[in-house]
């Protein structure tokens, strides 16, 4: 098996959009004690899923609010997950990293205290759980219904809290982009996930311009840190030899999401009218210009990334 091609094994402990799922416990201690590679996993716990999904389709039949979503897949599912997968890494002394935080009480039971180099287990959030809340249910319905679900604003800002500690370590996209008819069916039919890669960073710039968080640390969870935790080889950094991945942004050219200016091919964005206030205006990719104001070169590709 050639390493240098696979960056980690990824576990999906509640199962989302398909039928992706290993919960037997057995297996699982069993790939993280002879795994080579970090083993990532989507963290949740499908039998209380399950039986929360089962109390309020008897509630409600098959017209369950979206602002259920974040009771079905709880809290408790998502910690109880996430407690057993951490204590399963101890036991084995391996390398865990956990996607998608989206409570504040499992954000606190990640170390702050060491450096990340020396973390053997490590975590990230994703953008949607830092910028919405069970509020926006009401106004967003399925267009913000993600596996783990967004939460309440206590878990927001406990989220945030724990992301500037450094209990996260990473700041990620989970990009899902299901067509808008998919996303407007009613809850039982309406996939989870959403399109975010476009605006990710207009996103964090966002939170910058807001005081809530520095361009350094923005950097460092969204280029530095992937690339350190999953050993990625010249890249994550502006550094003689690395490959040129870069952005510039205009820190002052506003712009509202709206249909007209998404590139995303499902078309809409869970950030349609909203205004940011910087924009992305270059990309280069292995230093070469691919996005001009707006504009795609089709022509360019990237290349294979490899792992050291």
């Amino acid at each position: 098996m050639n390493f240098s091609e696979i960056p980690a094994i990824k576990l999906f402990l509640g199962s989302s959009t398909g039928n992706m799922l290993v919960d037997d416990y057995k297996v699982i201690e069993d790939i993280l004690t002879f795994s080579d590679v970090p083993v990532v996993v989507h963290s949740e716990d499908e039998n209380i899923i399950n039986k929360n999904l089962k109390i309020f389709k008897e509630k409600f039949g098959d017209k369950i609010p979206f602002e259920s979503h974040s009771k079905i897949r709880s809290e408790e599912a998502c910690l109880k997950s996430t407690e057993k997968i951490i204590e399963l890494a101890k036991k084995t002394n391996s390398r865990l990293h956990v996607f998608h935080l989206s409570t504040g009480v499992e954000s606190k039971l990640f170390s702050c205290n060491k450096e990340l180099k020396d973390k053997k287990i490590t975590s990230e959030v994703c953008i949607h759980h830092l910028s919405f809340n069970d509020k926006d249910y009401k106004k967003k319905k399925g267009f913000i219904k993600w596996n783990p679900s967004v939460k309440t604003a206590d878990d927001q800002k406990q989220l945030w809290e724990s992301l500037l500690e450094d209990r996260i370590d990473v700041i990620a996209t989970d990009h899902a982009p299901h067509t808008f008819d998919e996303k407007s069916n009613n809850y039982l039919n309406c996939p989870s996930g959403g399109p975010m890669v476009q605006h990710s960073l207009s996103v964090m710039f966002e939170h910058f311009l807001n005081n809530k968080i520095s361009l350094e640390q923005i950097v460092q969870k969204m280029c530095h840190n992937p690339a350190i935790i999953f050993k990625v080889k010249n890249r994550g950094y502006i550094k003689e030899n690395y490959y040129a991945d870069l952005v510039v942004v205009d820190p002052k050219k506003s712009y509202t999401v709206n249909r007209d200016n998404i590139l995303y091919k499902c078309g809409w964005s869970p950030f349609d009218g909203t205004k940011f206030n910087s924009q992305v205006i270059y990309t280069f990719v292995n230093g070469k210009l691919v996005f001009d104001n707006g504009k795609i070169n089709e022509a360019i590709r990237g290349k294979k990334i490899s792992f050291e």
